[in-house]
């Protein structure tokens, strides 16, 4: 199994679900670890975020999953990551710290950050969470 952190589409009832991605092309569900946080500053792109890593950054809340190895070709296509180009977003591996019954407990975790020019000219997420800010577009919307 392998680690990923999720922070925005592929979180749970977002545009692509991690788990849905999983269920639609016969992939065993991955399996929820639970809520972590990494510093960093979030990006707007209108239906999707985009996350650089930065310690000075603020606080940018995601999920912990547990993932069959089979899923990442999945992952990778909705992040649009391909062989030999260059895109917004890329594939990283980071560490997050998530509580377990109560106790700390550090995950070695897959996730996808943008470029640092993907983020050129793009609005900040205030408040480090995707669903929230999306569920606030929408009301505002409305």
């Amino acid at each position: 199994m392998i680690n990923a952190f999720v922070y925005g589409t592929l979180r749970s009832g977002e545009a692509n679900d991690i788990a849905v991605a999983a269920a639609r092309h016969g992939i065993a569900a991955p399996r929820l670890v639970g809520r972590a946080s990494l510093w960093g500053t979030l990006y707007d792109f209108g239906n999707y975020p985009g996350l650089l890593l930065d310690a000075g950054g603020s606080e940018v809340v995601g999920d912990v999953y547990q993932i069959d190895a089979a899923l990442l070709p999945i992952l990778d296509e909705i992040e649009e990551i391909y062989p030999g180009q260059e895109g917004l977003f890329i594939r990283r591996q980071v560490y997050v710290e998530v509580l377990e019954q109560g106790q700390p407990r550090v995950f070695d975790c897959l996730f996808y950050p943008i470029t640092a020019g993907g983020a050129i000219g793009r609005p900040v997420i205030d408040g480090g969470d995707w669903v929230k800010h999306r569920l606030g577009k929408t009301a505002r919307a409305a």
